[in-house]
């Protein structure tokens, strides 16, 4: 029998990954990646999984809607929840590094163990300029941009449970982590999950170009620059028939009411 141990700091971030990563309702011990971590950590997937839901108790959305977890979170764990969410860059790529070394992988294997027909294709959640690395700092650039989307795509996606928050897609290949504040410009937010939607790629490009927005309930805006093509049926069935509509609420990580704020005032485009 596995003996009881004090949890590590760095055992509590690779739990905090887990947690971002793991849709709400998987975060129980029969969980395959659960019960593979807790064997590679020495621990058993009860114990881990009861880890989760301590985590669980100390998101402030799950405190808002009354979901309170398990009890019992240590002064450790809200020291590292405090750093995590308070340096999603930071945190978000060396946590997936420390996964993917425990777990024997390499950068760019999926490690969230879906169904096949849920299984998410190998596609970057961040929009990065197609830029070869040139040498040895470039490359660790980029394997370390390339942990981070992985990061940002599978919490976002875990988050609305791999269905598009407007039309209800659940095809993972034609689902994109969407950012709200622009990858580039805001660099200190393009691993946060709260900056993030889960949207099929057609409704990916458009809130990318601002031709969409959401407004102070989450309810789909039209931009007049989309309604210049109108009457159009591709247009009707992809956007106007949606236009109104509240996007499905995630689990978790709900959209940054400032954030959203910022993409009406700087990305969407009003006329």
């Amino acid at each position: 029998m596995l003996s009881r141990k004090p949890w590590t700091r760095d055992e509590l971030i690779l739990a905090m990954n887990l947690y971002c990563k793991l849709p709400f309702g998987q975060l129980h011990h029969g969980n395959s990646l659960i019960i593979e971590v807790a064997r590679k950590l020495g621990r058993t997937s009860s114990s881990l999984s009861m880890k989760l839901c301590n985590l669980a108790s100390l998101d402030p959305y799950h405190q808002a809607r009354g979901i309170k977890g398990l009890r019992g979170a240590s002064r450790a764990d809200r020291a590292v929840w405090e750093e995590f969410t308070g340096d999603w860059e930071r945190f978000g790529i060396a946590s997936e590094e420390g996964l993917q070394r425990l777990l024997g992988q390499t950068e760019g294997e999926e490690p969230v163990k879906e169904p096949a027909r849920n299984r998410a294709a190998h596609q970057p959640a961040i929009k990065l300029p197609a830029i070869q690395p040139s040498g040895p700092t470039e490359t660790l650039v980029t394997a370390k941009a390339r942990l981070g989307q992985h990061f940002f795509r599978q919490s976002v996606l875990a988050s609305y449970n791999s269905r598009c928050c407007l039309t209800g897609n659940p095809i993972p290949a034609l689902l994109v982590a969407s950012h709200i504040l622009p990858w580039g410009r805001h660099p200190e937010h393009r691993l946060n999950p709260r900056n993030g939607l889960c949207l099929a790629h057609t409704q990916d490009v458009a809130f990318d170009r601002g031709l969409i927005t959401f407004d102070e309930d989450l309810r789909l805006v039209l931009s007049p620059r989309l309604r210049e093509f109108l009457p159009n049926e591709a247009l009707a069935r992809n956007f106007l028939s949606y236009e109104g509509k509240q996007i499905e609420m995630p689990d978790k990580f709900l959209p940054g009411a400032d954030f959203m704020e910022k993409h009406r005032q700087e990305v969407f485009l009003p006329g």
